[in-house]
C-alpha cells in the first residue's frame, strides 16, 4: 500500500515541547486553533441524521436507526451554540447540513437566528434538493446566502440506481428555484458512481455550464454505514480530470486556493457550452488537511475536529447541565486543540469512524 503524505502545516505549536513533557493547554482566548497552527473559522452544523434518499455510498436501502428526538439539539440549544461559535470563537462561516437539512422543520428559524448574529457569518446550506423548489425563496428571505445541491447524475436511470429513489425531476426543479431565488453561486456536489461516474461527470458538467451552476466533484470517501468502501473503487481526481479533459478545454484556475477544499479549473467556452468553472475535491488522493479550517457540530451536540474523527466532545451534556458560555467555549477549544494532523485515510492503520456521513454532516 502506498502511503500519501498529508502535507502538514509549517507551524506546529507543540513541536518545541520536550519529549515526555505534558501537552500545552488549549488557549483560552483568541481564534479557534489547533496545535498545528490551523485556525477554524468554518462551522459545519448537522441538523438531523434523517434523509429521504438512500444513496448507495452512504446508507443501506432499508435506511438506518435514526437518532431519537430527545437526543437532538433543540432550536434554542443550537442557536446558543451558534452564538458562542460566532461571538466567542471567531467563526465566520456556518454551513447547515444533514442527513438532509430540509426535513428539519425549524430550518428557516435557525437560519434567521444565525443571520441576526453580530458579526454576521456567511450562511450556506448543503441539501439533496428534495423539496427545495418550494422553500428556496423562503430560505433566501430568512438569510441564507448560498446553497450546494448534491446531484450525482442527470441520467434518470443512473440517479434512481444511485439514490434508490426516482426523484431527479425534484432535484432539478430545486436547483432552478435556488438560482431564481438568488442563492448564487448555486453549486452542485457530485460523488461519482464507480460504474457510470465518468459518463455522469461529463453530462453533469455540460448541464451545469448550460444552467449557470458550479460543479464540484468529490472523491468518494470511507463514510458509508456498511463500511464497505474500497480504495480500488474510488474514481480519483486525476482520472476525473482526464475524462473531462477529453470533452472540455480545462485550464487551472489562477486564484489562490486558500482553505477551499476544491481545486478549481476554468472551462473555456465552446460551440456546445458557455464558459464556467469546475472543481475537484480530492480528499483521498490529494489530501488537503494542512489547510483545513473546519469544526463540526453533529445533530446531537457533539464536536468533531475532523470528518474522520474517532473521538467526539459532548456539548449537549454541558448545555443540559446548565454550564455557562465560558465552560462551553472552553470545551470547544479543547476539542479543536486536539485536532489530528490529518485524516489518515492513506495510512495502513486508518480506522473508519463509526458514524456514517449521514450522522456526521457534510
Amino acid at each position: 500500500m502506498t502511503v500519501t503524505a498529508l502535507g502538514l502545516p509549517a507551524v506546529h505549536r507543540s513541536s518545541d515541547r520536550a519529549i515526555g513533557a505534558p501537552p500545552e493547554p488549549a488557549p483560552t482566548t483568541g481564534p479557534l486553533v489547533d496545535t498545528y497552527g490551523r485556525v477554524a473559522t468554518d462551522l459545519r452544523v448537522s441538523l438531523t441524521d434523517k434523509c429521504n434518499l438512500r444513496c448507495t455510498y452512504c446508507m443501506p436501502a432499508e435506511g438506518l436507526d435514526w437518532l431519537p428526538g430527545q437526543a437532538l439539539l433543540s432550536a434554542d440549544e443550537l442557536n446558543r451554540l451558534l452564538r458562542i461559535a460566532v461571538t466567542r470563537l471567531g467563526i465566520t462561516s456556518v454551513r447547515f447540513t444533514g442527513g438532509e437539512p430540509l426535513v428539519t422543520r425549524h430550518l428557516e428559524d435557525v437560519v434567521t437566528a444565525a443571520a441576526a448574529l453580530q458579526p454576521r457569518p456567511e450562511i450556506t446550506l448543503t441539501t439533496n434538493g428534495i423539496g427545495l423548489a418550494r422553500r428556496a425563496a423562503g430560505l433566501k428571505r430568512a438569510g441564507l446566502d448560498r446553497i450546494n445541491v448534491s446531484l450525482d447524475s442527470i441520467d434518470a436511470a443512473h440517479f434512481a440506481r444511485i439514490t434508490r429513489r426516482d426523484r431527479l425531476a425534484d432535484v432539478l426543479d430545486g436547483l432552478a428555484a435556488a438560482k431564481a431565488a438568488g442563492l448564487d453561486p448555486v453549486k452542485v456536489n457530485a460523488v461519482l458512481d464507480p460504474v457510470s461516474g465518468l459518463e455522469d461527470a461529463v453530462q453533469l458538467l455540460g448541464y451545469c455550464l448550460d444552467h449557470g451552476y458550479q460543479l464540484r466533484i468529490i472523491e468518494q470517501m470511507p463514510l458509508d454505514a456498511g463500511h464497505t468502501w474500497q480504495r480500488g473503487s474510488v474514481i480519483d481526481a486525476d482520472t476525473i480530470l482526464a475524462a473531462l479533459g477529453r470533452h472540455f478545454d480545462l485550464r487551472p484556475d489562477q486564484k489562490p486556493r486558500g482553505s477551499a477544499p476544491a481545486e478549481l479549473w476554468q472551462v473555456a467556452a465552446s460551440a456546445a457550452h458557455p464558459a464556467g468553472t469546475v472543481g475537484v475535491i480530492a480528499s483521498v488522493s490529494h489530501a488537503f488537511c494542512s489547510a483545513c479550517d473546519r469544526t463540526r457540530l453533529t445533530a446531537d451536540g457533539q464536536i468533531r475536529s475532523c470528518l474522520f474523527s474517532t473521538e467526539e466532545s459532548d456539548l449537549r451534556a454541558l448545555l443540559r447541565s446548565d454550564a455557562d458560555d465560558a465552560a462551553i467555549e472552553m470545551a470547544w477549544r479543547k476539542a479543536m486543540w486536539a485536532k489530528p494532523a490529518g485524516h489518515g485515510i492513506n495510512n495502513p492503520d486508518f480506522v473508519q469512524p463509526m458514524r456514517p456521513m449521514s450522522a456526521i454532516g457534510g
